[in-house]
């Protein structure tokens, strides 16, 4: 096991180099042989080695590797990185990129690194395991509740009312958490103005201006260049694929409604693409791995426009696959042509798998919006739609900034 005392080397070292090993407790790496090390004799929580150009450890049933050049940029010591800023002071240019450790000590929580100019370098072990690459693909970034419709509607995940948002951080920690969870959040009890609306969006982040302006009213006017202003059914998609970035959050709110129709559909789209992984892994990956443009053009009155952003489907982090922007479009998607001629095929195969997920009736979640009722959307991973409607239908809304949103999330104490 890794934490037990290895009973013989890899190679037998001269006499000298075992008096060396055996010194102070210290590892020096003029040493001949990669050994394993313990916090002490009797210890089975830490093991360590060191090798030509990196360090090994395990700790807390982790096997880590550290290059030694990433050992020492990322010191904290007061000479190296300024703790009052959370900012980095070392120079990492000026670092030998052949660097090595002097020495090398373990004790039970830290390790310690003695460089060639006598710098001493300090770590916790719990910091290294957090911050490792091996102890990253083990963790999940964005902790998050998968959903199709019956399982949102068996979760009663209660609306947050206006007053509790605007004025307690309880309230607005509790429609914060329910948003990272599924995707979706709403407030009760909106003053239904473009004006309230905008208090409400503003508590929780800043406004992202686009082609569309800031706040914006939404009526089947034809008054931009989108299917969105007409009173046709819209099938389910994100927005704003065609920006390089798509706009993080998105509010609707119903200011008023005379006729039929017009529910909003809503699709968890990492619901759907956790199918896809689970049926066929090749198409997901296929689907996070080829880029495909999508494509705004416009031309409506003073409204002249052009807009094309590039991406895959599906954005995955690399270190541990896991899922944190959807981009799905089909009104937007532009012509396909970055794509090799054999894998065009299989990407289409991929897309209708996912489609197929998508359009899934047990995944669709209708919702009658109302005056009063605002909804939140993350826009990289819920779709959205809305089935046709009669007579006269307004809107307002805006789309936020995600880092903002984030940042409010995390000074209120919750994972994001």
């Amino acid at each position: 096991m890794w934490c037990r005392r290895l009973a013989c080397l890899l190679s037998v070292p001269c006499q000298h180099t075992r008096r060396h090993l055996l010194s102070c407790g210290r590892r020096t790496f003029t040493a001949a042989v990669a050994r394993w090390h313990h916090t002490a004799p009797e210890s089975l929580s830490c093991a360590w080695q060191l090798h030509g150009d990196h360090l090994e450890l395990r700790y807390a049933n982790t096997l880590m590797r550290f290059d030694f050049v990433w050992l020492r940029d990322h010191c904290r010591s007061a000479s190296c990185y300024n703790a009052k800023t959370n900012q980095r002071s070392l120079d990492t240019a000026s670092v030998d990129l052949s660097i090595k450790p002097k020495a090398v000590r373990v004790d039970e929580t830290t390790l310690f690194l003695t460089w060639p100019d006598g710098h001493v370098t300090r770590y916790g072990l719990q910091w290294l395991v957090k911050n490792s690459y091996e102890g990253q693909k083990q963790q999940v970034m964005h902790p998050r509740i998968l959903w199709n419709a019956e399982i949102y509607r068996q979760a009663q995940v209660p609306s947050v009312d206006c007053r509790s948002f605007l004025e307690t951080d309880e309230g607005l920690k509790e429609f914060l958490q329910n948003f990272l969870l599924y995707g979706i959040a709403f407030v009760e009890n909106v003053t239904p103005t473009k004006e309230d609306t905008q208090i409400l969006a503003e508590r929780i982040s800043l406004i992202r201006e686009t082609i569309y302006g800031r706040m914006w009213y939404f009526t089947s006017d034809f008054s931009r260049g989108d299917t969105a202003y007409t009173k046709l059914a819209l099938d389910r998609h994100t927005d704003t694929t065609y920006f390089q970035e798509p706009c993080g959050i998105q509010v609707f709110h119903c200011l008023k409604h005379e006729g039929t129709g017009g529910r909003t559909l809503l699709v968890d789209g990492f619901y759907a693409a956790e199918q896809v992984l689970r049926q066929a892994p090749d198409q997901f990956e296929l689907l996070s791995k080829v880029p495909l443009k999508h494509e705004y053009i416009e031309n409506v009155g003073d409204c002249h426009n052009h807009m094309i952003g590039v991406g895959p489907v599906l954005n995955v982090y690399p270190w541990n696959n896991e899922l944190y922007l959807i981009r799905y479009n089909n009104y937007d998607r532009a012509v396909i042509n970055t794509v090799p001629y054999d894998v065009v095929n299989r990407w289409y195969t991929a897309h209708r798998t996912l489609t197929t997920e998508l359009r899934r009736p047990e995944n669709e979640l209708w919702v009658k919006l109302k005056p009063g009722k605002a909804l939140f959307i993350d826009n990289w991973r819920v779709l959205h739609g809305r089935e046709a409607f009669t007579g006269y239908r307004q809107l307002c809304g805006c789309y936020l900034t995600r880092d903002d949103v984030l940042n409010t999330a995390r000074l209120l104490g919750l994972q994001a």
